[in-house]
């Protein structure tokens, strides 16, 4: 198993993670905050909870690299960065990550009312479980 690596605790590329870890947990407890009360959410509210979302999915991937590259693992764009944190067992549903990826430019064009509903529905079956797993896995890291 990958997680097995090493790190020293010297390493400023840890230091780095751990710091993101903290803006990245800011924002996962504000996004929770706000899915707590999914059905019962005014547009205005929904529109404030794809917008907690992205900027959590943000922090994610940016976590996830500032991790591998604690770990010696050079990644530069988002899409190489979900594909190793699958590889080395941060993530285990590497395809919906990469539909998050895909799908950010969908996110941002929530006015148009298919692409908001979408939206909605794809941070409440898919991606929330998803953000709870990779909060999870750093959580037992710290």
């Amino acid at each position: 198993m990958y997680s097995s690596i090493v790190i020293r605790m010297d390493n400023p590329k840890k230091i780095r993670w751990q710091q993101r870890f903290i803006n990245f947990e800011k924002a996962y407890k504000q996004f929770m905050e706000a899915i707590e009360s999914f059905s019962n959410l005014s547009t205005l509210e929904k529109e404030g909870l794809i917008q907690r979302f992205e900027y959590t999915f943000e922090l994610s991937w940016k976590l996830m690299k500032d991790y591998l590259e604690s770990m010696g693992v050079t990644t530069k764009f988002p899409r190489d960065i979900i594909k190793n944190a699958f590889h080395y067992e941060i993530i285990q549903n590497g395809e919906v990550w990469m539909d998050m990826l895909e799908k950010r430019n969908l996110l941002a064009h929530t006015y148009d009312e298919k692409n908001f509903d979408e939206a909605l529905s794809k941070i409440n079956e898919e991606y929330l479980a998803e953000v709870k797993k990779l909060y999870q896995y750093f959580l037992g890291l710290k």
